[in-house]
């Protein structure tokens, strides 16, 4: 069997690194050097003639610097003989860039995918795409995990009475729904209104809240505007203390004071996908790195990796409603 190859880009290589000890194997070395005139160029400094290459390399700020590191060294790969390359990159920031809501607008998830593919990837794996339909866009693979069993793990030890998942918005719904099941709890949504990139408007809360102990789940959080908007809604339900999930935790700007000294919040609860801001000790992480090397391993030795795709025990819990099926419930009632 082919050996594997797995090497890091600048972007997280604390990811990397744990997830090679859980794969038994080192972080192969590279190189990524700067030209007087800007352009950078990359070097893999191990064999990869024949070996199924991964390339570990989310997509954050700098994301255009991070983006074209990664883009190189998968073509380095390439020119080097490998076998299989796989982009492994565990925050795909274009995904929000994913439908033409204006005019000439353009399409920056489906234009990176391309890119990838057109540098040589024969595959990707990530975790908790923004908009599943970013899927679609990558004519090669795509292993589409997600962090939901990780952060519900978090939640299974402590008390629950009292308390609903709540999504800041009704895109994010069927997430929040599957993530609830998990942990045997109701579900309610925002209806969120997006006027700029950091600028949201959150005018009503579907479900009841009033009474609860709100744990607020999202795929992304960044500067914190939805998140703080919430909140404001949520008190006017009668909601007054709240924990906060996500996927990614970038906490862009003045996310971490926004967040951290906001009076309803209790926690912030967030993945290693990304480097966690070191200023903020009291921020909980939890590693997704055994769920990427677990996959890894699957896809060397050609097993399914489906079984990874949900992150949901369903034995935790019985189905509950959705958002929907009550939306329609209630509905059909007033008729």
């Amino acid at each position: 069997m082919r050996d594997i190859v797995v090497f890091t880009g600048s972007a997280h290589p604390a990811l990397a690194r744990q997830i090679c000890d859980e794969l038994g194997i080192e972080v192969s070395p590279s190189e990524t050097s700067r030209f007087s005139n800007d352009c950078l160029q990359a070097q893999l400094l191990a064999n990869c003639r024949q070996r199924d290459v991964y390339i570990v390399q989310p997509l954050v700020p700098p994301t255009q610097e991070h983006l074209m590191e990664l883009l190189l060294m998968i073509d380095a790969a390439k020119g080097a003989s490998a076998a299989q390359i796989t982009a492994v990159i565990p925050h795909f920031a274009y995904a929000r860039s994913d439908k033409k809501d204006a005019s000439r607008i353009s399409l920056g998830g489906r234009l990176v995918a391309d890119m990838l593919v057109a540098s040589g990837a024969d595959r990707i794996l990530t975790m908790t795409l923004h908009s599943p339909q970013v899927h679609g866009f990558f004519s090669v693979p795509v292993d589409h995990l997600t962090a939901l069993g990780v952060l519900a793990d978090h939640y299974r030890r402590r008390d629950l009475s009292d308390s609903i998942v709540v999504s800041p918005d009704l895109g994010n719904a069927k997430t929040a729904t599957q993530f609830a099941r998990l942990l045997g709890l109701p579900v309610a949504a925002g209806s969120k209104q997006r006027l700029a990139d950091d600028k949201v408007v959150i005018d009503a809360i579907v479900g009841d809240v009033a009474g609860k102990r709100a744990i607020v789940l999202d795929d992304e959080i960044a500067t914190g505007g939805s998140i703080v908007q919430l909140m404001a809604k949520l008190a006017e339900e009668g909601c007054h203390e709240a924990s906060v999930a996500c996927t990614h935790g970038l906490f862009t700007g003045n996310a971490v004071a926004r967040l951290s000294e906001h009076p309803m919040i209790t926690e912030v609860v967030t993945t290693d996908t990304v480097p966690a801001p070191g200023d903020w000790h009291s921020l909980v992480v939890r590693s997704v790195s055994q769920l990427f090397a677990e996959a890894i391993r699957r896809i060397h030795e050609g097993e399914s990796v489906s079984s990874l795709f949900d992150g949901v025990d369903p034995t935790h819990a019985p189905p509950q409603p959705s958002l929907f099926e009550r939306a329609q419930l209630a509905t059909s009632r007033v008729r």
